[in-house]
């Protein structure tokens, strides 16, 4: 029985990733890795953990392709592209594989569940904040100081992506508390949505002081690209820790998001 609800995964997150390769969303080191992942939480936990993830990729697909030319200038900032490749896949996705097997494991257990949802819930308010605040007219600040910087800038942010921040975190609540009997919907609602925006929170507050930002003297520009811009020239280590790069401030979040959502679940059983 596990053995065709897994293979049925595979074949589902297969169909998937091919479809979001096409529509270039994926590269193809990206595709193996939804794979691998989609497959497992497919197969392993059944259609409540699967839609929290394909609403999680198609919401933050969407919102990488709007207002793209708005978005264009901004992509000497960002690290990777809009085609998520290994790194990213897992960056969101490799905790909740984690969970997965957990609760394939230990089948009794729901915390398991409820730290998915946080995770989630943590993985698409962050990605729903930078796709939309930096839409935002308002100029952002940085979440330790408040100093204005530009758009872009990893720890900035604005009204207008914690907004959208808290509308990301309720959605994947929503839907958490609505096909899953281990939570009611509000319950869902304030627990999953309040571990999605302290997720966010850590993931900019990382970005702001530890994550590794580097620096482009040709352009005179700070950017997450790293051993080369986009313009070629070589950048410098400018701050930070090397190795936290944004793939592994965004994972470190989700186990975060995950975490702060079973505390609060334990805190109102």
């Amino acid at each position: 029985m596990v053995g065709s609800q897994l293979l049925i995964g595979f074949l589902l997150a297969g169909a998937m990733g091919v479809a979001a390769w096409h529509a270039k969303s994926l590269n193809s080191s990206g595709v193996w890795a939804a794979v691998l992942t989609g497959g497992l939480i497919f197969g392993l936990g059944g259609f409540a953990w699967a839609i929290l993830l394909v609403v999680f990729f198609i919401s933050s697909s969407a919102l990488s392709r709007m207002f793209k030319e708005r978005k264009s200038s901004l992509g000497e900032k960002f690290e990777k592209g809009s085609k998520r490749d290994w790194g990213q896949v897992f960056a969101n996705g490799g905790f909740g594989t984690i969970l997965v097997i957990t609760h394939a494991i230990l089948p009794g257990q729901s915390w398991p569940w409820i730290a998915y949802a946080g995770a989630m819930a943590t993985v698409s308010t962050d990605t729903w904040a930078t796709e939309i605040g930096v839409l935002s007219r308002a100029a952002p600040r940085l979440i330790t100081t408040g100093r204005v910087v530009e758009r872009g800038t990893s720890g900035g942010v604005t009204t207008l992506g914690t907004l959208a921040t808290v509308a990301g975190g309720v959605l994947i609540g929503l839907l958490a508390g609505a096909v899953s009997s281990e939570i009611s919907l509000l319950t869902g609602i304030a627990v999953v949505g309040l571990a999605g925006l302290a997720g966010s929170l850590l993931d900019s507050a990382l970005g702001a002081t530890v994550q590794a930002i580097y620096y482009c003297p040709h352009d005179n520009k700070e950017t997450e690209q790293h051993p080369l811009h986009r313009c070629g020239w070589p950048t410098k280590l400018s701050r930070g820790w090397p190795w936290l790069n944004n793939d592994m401030v965004n994972f470190i979040s989700s186990v975060f998001g995950g975490g702060v959502a079973v505390g609060f679940w334990l805190l109102l059983a």
